[in-house]
């Protein structure tokens, strides 16, 4: 395993540590509102801090963009951390949440992680490397028709200004789906596109964390992930579609009708 690779599992297994042990007194947790619909716990803060302190151990000159501390200087690498994704699910005990680590050179994400501390599913990917669930190769499905096709997505929740947009979106692809499932953590959701549990996703407004490790698994096992223009600035937009490379194209040309001028930008 890649040096770099091995830290972002050790630190994502103890940061899961952290929130295994926290999950059985949620009722005693502060919580912070920091914005709509988005709150952040005393586990986020704990297992983001023990995080950075594994990867800073191993690479004190390495830069962060964590989502509860941002930004921490450093050189070209930048290690993108999600502590824990899917803090509503987490606060209610709903069974949905990961850990999420990237590791990003410049323009190109090298390492993702996304640990699934209830279920103990380590999803690992380094650049030119495959993609892995545990001890096991893992690849996006072969499915390449919207009938039968299971799909993930996430709403607009805290901005609403895109919420037509997004149902028209919705509408599109619910026509011949087999289903579309909402389950509140992003990285869980690529995890599962590259893992073939899903067939793909769509979403608005992402953040880097959310998907940069998600990314580069669902690309390392044979799929495709774009922004709403086709490109690959989706860490800037914020917006997402993944999923094999038939899945994808079928997914872009459901919603491509509904993207607005505003989508076609950075929507964060």
């Amino acid at each position: 395993m890649h040096p770099m690779l091995n830290i972002a599992v050790r630190a994502a297994r103890s940061a899961g540590e952290i929130i295994n042990r926290s999950a059985e007194n949620v009722g005693r947790l502060q919580i912070n509102y920091k914005s709509k619909n988005d709150y952040a716990t005393e586990v986020d803060r704990m297992a983001e801090q023990e995080i950075i302190r594994i990867i800073k151990a191993a690479f004190p000159e390495h830069a962060i963009l964590a989502e509860e501390s941002g930004e921490h200087e450093g050189n070209d690498y930048v290690w993108i951390i999600d502590p824990l994704d899917g803090t509503t699910n987490f606060l209610h005990g709903f069974p949905q949440f990961a850990v999420s680590i990237a590791l990003k050179l410049k323009d190109r994400i090298e390492i993702g992680v996304i640990y699934d501390p209830l279920r103990d599913e380590l999803f690992t990917a380094e650049r030119g490397g495959g993609a892995m669930m545990n001890s096991r190769k893992i690849r996006v499905t072969a499915q390449t028709n919207m009938t039968g096709a299971l799909l993930g997505t996430g709403f607009p929740f805290k901005n609403l200004q895109h919420i037509d947009a997004y149902l028209g979106m919705f509408k599109a692809l619910s026509i011949d789906t087999a289903g579309i499932r909402r389950a509140g953590a992003a990285a869980l959701d690529l995890a599962y596109v590259a893992s073939g549990r899903l067939d793909g996703f769509w979403e608005i407004g992402l953040q880097p964390w959310d998907m940069a490790a998600g990314i580069l698994l669902i690309k390392e096992a044979g799929g495709v992930a774009t922004d709403f223009t086709f490109s690959d600035t989706y860490l800037d937009s914020g917006n997402l579609i993944a999923g094999n490379p038939k899945m994808h194209q079928l997914i872009y040309k459901a919603i491509e009708p509904h993207v607005t001028d505003n989508l076609k930008k950075k929507t964060r």
